[in-house]
């Protein structure tokens, strides 16, 4: 019978005089810029809370919410594809996929949307399947929006893919070959346990930055949070206390969408442990 260690305790350091300089400092800091907040009357603080939960401000959220959603879900399709495509073997399939990236990361998403708009320029009539495509009534503002985010994201997936493939040691995969495992059950069993670790925390970084790069789309004419907050102040002239509306909304949608990526994340770190013990022990 195996004896049970205790858990090793966390060593406790008293306090000293420079941690009570530290607290004094934050809170001095968090008061003052409170005040500031509270006795400037600029900011507006009614005209704030009159507008934070006005029907084109929760609107303009839903389109924002769903931008972030469908361009993370295809993004991280194509990125997949290109993650693939950069590890093959094959020298030609593998530079469309350098080129593919280098470009889509080395441009910057306001000109890519911009472009996307105004693509029906370059090719206004297409032929789909043998049927004429008016290209200028295809690609409206939130067409455009949701290709130019798309492709942009698939960009950066591919390569966060592709770094939680290379994470995973080759012979994790000779071990799965040797037990004569399908293509699936090594996916499942070896790759996957292993990958997520590497890949969840940085898809929820990139889930985060997409939320927060939607507000480009707003050049469009997209009715999102930041251009429903425009479309009010053109009209009112508050111009700050609407700005606090659309900056509260996205803190608040930011630290909701953190909650779940932190529980994601311990639970692939908790699952893949016994995982990769496992498959040490096979090796």
């Amino acid at each position: 019978m195996t004896a049970v260690l205790p858990e090793e305790k966390k060593r406790i350091r008293p306090p000293r005089t420079r941690d009570y300089v530290a607290w004094v400092v934050a809170v001095a800091v968090v008061a003052g810029l409170l005040y500031a907040l509270v006795s400037n009357e600029n900011f507006q603080w009614d005209v704030v809370l009159r507008y934070f939960t006005a029907a084109s401000i929760l609107d303009g959220i839903g389109i924002t919410l769903m931008l972030t959603a469908v361009s993370m879900a295809l993004g991280t399709l194509l990125g997949l594809v290109l993650a693939i495509m950069r590890m093959s073997s094959q020298a030609p399939i593998s530079g469309l996929a350098r080129l593919y990236i280098m470009f889509f990361r080395g441009t910057p998403v306001l000109v890519q949307l911009v472009f996307w708009f105004n693509v029906a320029a370059l090719y206004p009539n297409l032929a789909i399947a043998g049927h004429p495509v008016d290209m200028n009534a295809l690609i409206t503002p939130l067409t455009a929006a949701i290709v130019g985010l798309t492709l942009n994201q698939a960009a950066y997936m591919a390569e966060i893919i592709r770094g939680g493939f290379a994470a995973v040691p080759r012979g994790q995969f000779e071990a799965a070959e040797s037990l004569g495992m399908s293509e699936f059950t090594k996916l499942r069993r070896v790759i996957i346990p292993q990958t997520m670790p590497a890949i969840i925390p940085a898809t929820g970084n990139q889930v985060i930055g997409m939320l927060k790069e939607t507000s480009l789309v707003s050049v469009l004419g997209v009715a999102d949070l930041l251009q429903s907050a425009q479309s009010i102040y053109a009209r009112t002239y508050e111009t700050i206390p609407l700005l606090i509306v659309a900056s509260l909304w996205y803190l608040i949608m930011t630290l909701t969408l953190s909650v779940p990526q932190s529980m994601i994340e311990r639970r692939f770190s908790r699952s893949s442990r016994p995982a990769i013990k496992v498959k040490e022990s096979l090796l």
